[in-house]
């Protein structure tokens, strides 16, 4: 039963019994974890705020063989992303973030790319008040990472260039064709929104943010959630309620 310590990303908490707290969360070494915090919910708990959804903390638990979730101690802030959550639009892009995290995520398999790319995306949520770029940049590197991203700029058919053409996209995410090879069961996929994916498989957000880009076409950002939800097999919840703002 060795006690663990790692950097981590609270993903989502459920109440759990009187006075405890079931906690999903990202740990930097270990993967996607649950974890009981023992009087969690109680006025003088020893958590205190540590464990606020996608707040970034230093976390101590440790695992019995004969037990599926592990045992939270310890939980204390490294950096929290409260001011963001004033703004109810930052606060639901946080939320969906949690979610996506929370969907597409296997348990216990560590991913530090994974785990930079949300903590990126929640810093700069908290940095700029702007959700529009950060959550399409986030959703296009969770599908890409998770294998589902289809080539943009070539027929997946015919191997045709494309990048300067009207193309469809698959519902599944298996391809996008030219006007010829379209098969039926295909969305328009426009040359503006594929174009502006290019420079976030490019660059960093921070640096995308730098150079004053724009906001993604909402069309863009569409497919990728539509993406996700198909891959997962899942409706993200917080999704109906998240309005992009510039």
């Amino acid at each position: 039963m060795p006690v663990r310590e790692s950097e981590a990303i609270i993903l989502r908490t459920y109440p759990l019994g009187e006075g405890d707290r079931l906690v999903s969360f990202l740990s930097r070494s270990e993967g996607k974890l649950r974890g009981v915090a023992a009087g969690a919910r109680k006025p003088k708990s020893r958590f205190g705020s540590a464990l606020e959804p996608l707040s970034h903390v230093r976390i101590v638990f440790y695992e019995r063989e004969t037990r599926p979730l592990a045992r939270i101690s310890q939980a204390e802030i490294i950096e929290s992303f409260w001011g963001a959550q004033r703004s109810y639009g930052a606060s639901m892009a946080l939320s969906l973030i949690a979610e996506i995290s929370e969907s597409v995520l296997p348990e216990r398999e560590p991913s530090d790319t994974m785990f930079r790319l949300v903590l990126a995306t929640c810093r700069a949520i908290d940095r700029t008040g702007r959700v529009a770029l950060p959550v399409t940049y986030f959703a296009l590197w969770t599908v890409r990472l998770g294998g589902w991203l289809p080539q943009f700029d070539r027929c997946s058919a015919c191997g045709r260039d494309i990048s300067a053409l009207p193309a469809w996209a698959s519902e599944d995410g298996s391809g996008v064709f030219c006007a010829k090879c379209r098969p039926s069961g295909t969305r328009s996929l426009s040359v503006e929104a594929r174009a502006a994916a290019r420079p976030m498989l490019r660059e960093s957000l921070e640096k995308l943010e730098a150079g004053g880009i724009g906001a993604p076409p909402r069309e863009l950002t569409d497919f990728l959630l539509d993406l996700v939800e198909r891959h997962t097999e899942k409706k993200l919840q917080v999704r109906p309620m998240f309005e992009l703002e510039p």
